[in-house]
């Protein structure tokens, strides 16, 4: 499963900006990676961030099929592992943006 990690310093703080320089430095790499299942890390934004992060995940899985691509959001490096080990073994996942909050226990 390859992994594209986007780091909050990599975009504006505005939701459209942000989005916008998602779409025009982040989504080619995203879009070469999803050659495989993959998995986008955001880390944490405010709720506003929510509806262009999730319809990005959720085009890009489109346009990636038969490979699976989900977002993983915040949380600790452990918890991020968690997630993406879960949907290692959960074929049937994708279009799905994961809030990683901590609350993950060991086999959930």
């Amino acid at each position: 499963m390859a992994l594209v990690r986007i780091e909050a310093r990599e975009l504006p703080e505005a939701p459209l900006d942000a989005a916008a320089a998602f779409h025009a430095r982040i989504l080619p790499e995203a879009r070469r990676a999803a050659g495989s299942d993959l998995v986008l890390l955001f880390d944490p934004a405010d709720h506003t961030h929510e509806t262009w992060r999730r319809a990005a995940v959720e085009e890009l899985a489109r346009e990636a099929a038969p490979c699976r691509v989900n977002g993983a959001v915040g949380g600790s490096s452990a918890n991020v592992k968690a997630v993406c080990d879960y949907l290692a073994t959960a074929p049937g996942v994708t279009g799905q943006v994961f809030a990683v909050d901590g609350n993950l226990r060991e086999g959930h």
